[in-house]
């Protein structure tokens, strides 16, 4: 099932959706700066934003890279 888009005030929604655009990936600020999950977050995008809007949106965050690790070997093999 769905999760459902939180209620919030139309200047709380603004903040979210600036910083879902902003992050990359797209769900991790957005988590610690207003406590919204991912499936909370998707709810709410497709809630507010223009279907075409919201299809860029989630093609940022399908080809956002997570950092990698780097070598920690101790003598730079």
């Amino acid at each position: 099932m769905a999760k459902t888009a939180p209620r919030l005030s139309p200047d709380e929604i603004k903040r979210v959706i600036a910083t879902a655009f902003e992050d990359v990936p797209p769900y991790n600020r957005v988590m610690l700066e207003h406590g919204i999950g991912h499936g909370e977050l998707v709810a709410l995008l497709k809630r507010e934003l223009t279907p075409s809007a919201y299809k860029l949106w989630a093609a940022r965050g399908k080809t956002a890279k997570a950092p990698t690790k780097r070598n920690t070997w101790p003598h730079g093999r």
